[in-house]
């Protein structure tokens, strides 16, 4: 049993390549395992896992608890002693003196940590509250596991059957929703949940009978804090100061949330695009900081693409130690091959490329790097908010007979012919990045009978997945069942709702833990602070959007204390890589080989027609079809893994 546990945790090393240990109860039959990246207390107290001072708790544990200072000046008043410095044992004291539930509540962090209970020999699995970091449970044949990632949960095994619902929904979303895995019966942990085994219940696999359509939720997760009762509690209870005083309380938060995210005992950084959300993190960052803050940036030769040339601005601006580094496409193209192996199962946003390229860069200065992540679902930051309310109270107005005419006369116009309209027109109409994608978009939209299908369409790559998915359903998510949206008074709120329950901890968030974890790098995320979080639903829309088009307007009025306007006025950057060319190009052999009709048809998992026929529209340029493809080219590259 040690033995495999010591497999599992060799086989994510890469996240903690410092220390390692098992700990284990032979008689029970459990045994825990730890792959440790010192950031804090670098001394053999640190070492993981971890038995509390009284003997009852044993903690193995991915991340941090910011406030564990504070926390652990408090349990010393309460009698609490410690042998070293780490958050760690702070954690176990605070469950011994005050209990598991109020120590979660307390918690000021990112974590997924497993607890056992020696007294009534219990498992506790808890992940924080907006899912900045995985964890992964389930049966691996007749052993109960868990670990943070999916390689670890299926070492020293045979793999487990493919969910073709999970790859269904995955088609649909680039991403496998939570609690489902692409594996049957191996499930995530939901963000903000805690989930009790018994020891009974971990050795009795013939008793957990799932429900087809939320399986994980037949385990019955412990909702301890839910961003559906924060949006709910934050649109009731709305700010009811003036906008200075608004901006200054966002920034007395921020400026807590990014203090507390630069303690540590390693080099620290931050990840600068030259966006409002990294720029804001930097500048409250050097603003505390007495020497210059190290800061990351990645450029590429295409304009469309290329961030680095306004990060670079900001950073001489703020005086930080700036580091910038152009790639080339072949350079970017040669991360691909890693990609299923980070990611373990199918994810298909192709922006985890430039995201592992700049942890990369990152790392070889820095053990650990602030994120701006967060900004865009909290502050109203993305497009479609904007796109899809403006649309349908346009178009809801015309017949839908007469929008399916509009949107076949778009689809006719290549993307190509589009985007050379659109620049032969700047003086009229306003910066559009890849115009022709979204007029192309636009078409699929004006199809759409209500504003939520306007959402999920913006949301979706597949439209209709069951088509290409062999003998696949798509089972209810909170993107498609009503019963789980939060009640809130518009549209835009609805979508930010649903981005910050689904596509944050999915695919943001994902994103940037495996990028940056696949190089032994700590990613940290201070305007994901649930306190930021929980304040910034407080905040009116019109704080939040006070321009045509324009969101995160309280964040640029805190932002702009600190850099002129001038330096951040742009459209805004997608953080990608020109997929649609390379798979046209450099990419297209690649892509050939593992979209051959007769290599789907013999693997059984995806139709291969429909596929195709995106992949000729794509190569002949009639149309424009790289997240589609993508998504597919993921799932067929991991399968080959």
């Amino acid at each position: 049993m040690d033995a495999v546990v010591q497999m599992m945790v060799e086989a994510i090393r890469y996240r903690g390549p410092d220390d390692s240990g098992v700990w284990s109860d032979p008689a029970l039959g459990l045994a825990i395992g730890h792959a440790r990246l010192s950031i804090l207390d670098l001394s053999p107290e640190g070492h993981q896992p971890m038995v509390s001072s009284g003997g009852r708790y044993v903690i193995t544990y991915n991340g941090e608890v910011f406030n564990f200072a504070a926390l652990s000046k408090e349990l010393e008043g309460e009698g609490a002693r410690f042998r070293g410095h780490s958050d760690t044992e702070v954690m176990l004291a605070a469950f011994e003196y005050w209990g598991i539930e109020k120590a979660i509540g307390r918690f000021v962090g990112m974590f997924a940590f497993a607890l056992w209970d020696r007294e009534l020999r219990q498992l506790h699995l808890v992940r924080d509250r907006v899912g900045i970091k995985p964890l992964y449970f389930g049966w691996v044949g007749k052993t109960f596991r868990f670990a943070s990632e999916l390689k670890s949960m299926l070492v020293a095994t045979e793999r487990p059957e493919i969910d073709r619902s999970a790859l269904a929904l995955y088609m649909r979303y680039a991403y496998v929703p939570a609690p489902r895995s692409i594996y049957r019966h191996v499930f995530k942990l939901p963000p903000g949940c805690w989930l009790t085994i018994g020891i009974d219940q971990a050795h009795s696999p013939e008793r957990f009978v799932p429900d087809p359509d939320d399986p994980a939720a037949s385990w019955k997760p412990i909702r301890y804090w839910s961003a559906k009762q924060v949006v709910e509690q934050g649109c009731a209870a709305r700010y009811g100061g003036s906008d200075d005083e608004a901006i200054d309380e966002l920034q007395s938060l921020l400026l807590e949330a990014v203090r507390l995210r630069m303690v540590a005992d390693v080099p620290l950084g931050a990840f600068l695009s030259g966006g409002i959300d990294s720029s804001t993190v930097v500048a409250l960052m050097q603003a505390q900081s007495a020497q210059p803050v190290r800061t990351f940036s990645i450029g590429f030769q295409e304009d469309d693409y290329n961030e680095a040339k306004h990060a670079k601005v900001v950073a001489q601006h703020l005086g930080t130690d700036h580091t910038e580094l152009y790639l080339t496409a072949q350079a970017a193209m040669a991360v691909i091959p890693r990609l299923p192996v980070m990611y373990d199962e199918p994810f298909g946003d192709s922006s985890q490329i430039p995201t592992f390229l700049v942890s990369q860069l990152a790392k070889r200065h820095v053990t650990v790097a602030l994120s701006g992540d967060g900004g865009d679902e909290l502050f109203a930051g993305y497009y479609r908010y904007f796109w899809a309310q403006r649309i349908w109270s346009n178009v809801s107005r015309i017949p839908l007979s007469l929008r399916k005419v509009l949107s076949k006369s778009l689809s006719r116009v290549s993307p190509e012919s589009w985007t050379t309209t659109f620049s032969r027109f700047q003086f009229l109409l306003p910066a559009l990045s890849n115009p022709g994608h979204k007029m192309h978009r636009l078409s699929e939209l004006l199809m759409m009978k209500d504003p939520e299908g306007m959402y999920l369409g913006l949301v979706s790559q597949w439209a209709t997945p069951t088509s290409i998915v062999v003998d696949g359903y798509e089972p209810l998510t909170p993107v498609t069942d009503s019963s789980r949206w939060a009640n809130v008074p518009d549209f835009i709120h609805r979508m930010m709702f649903l981005d910050l329950l689904t596509y944050l901890p999915d695919d943001i968030l994902t994103k940037v833990d495996r990028a940056s974890m696949a190089v032994s790098l700590e990613a940290r995320v201070p305007l994901l602070d649930h306190r930021v979080v929980e304040f910034a639903w407080r905040l009116p829309m019109r704080m939040k959007i006070r321009e045509k088009g324009t969101g995160k307007w309280i964040l640029r009025q805190l932002l702009y204390r600190y850099v002129p306007s001038e330096l951040l006025e742009r459209p805004k950057m997608g953080f990608g890589v020109p997929i649609e060319h390379w798979l046209r190009g450099p990419l297209r052999e690649w892509a050939e080989d593992l979209l051959n009709e007769n290599r789907l048809r013999q693997q059984g998992y995806l139709h291969p027609q429909l596929i195709r026929e995106k992949w000729a529209e794509h190569l002949s340029r009639k149309r424009n079809w790289p997240y589609l493809l993508w998504n597919v080219l993921m799932f067929q590259s991991w399968l080959e893994q």
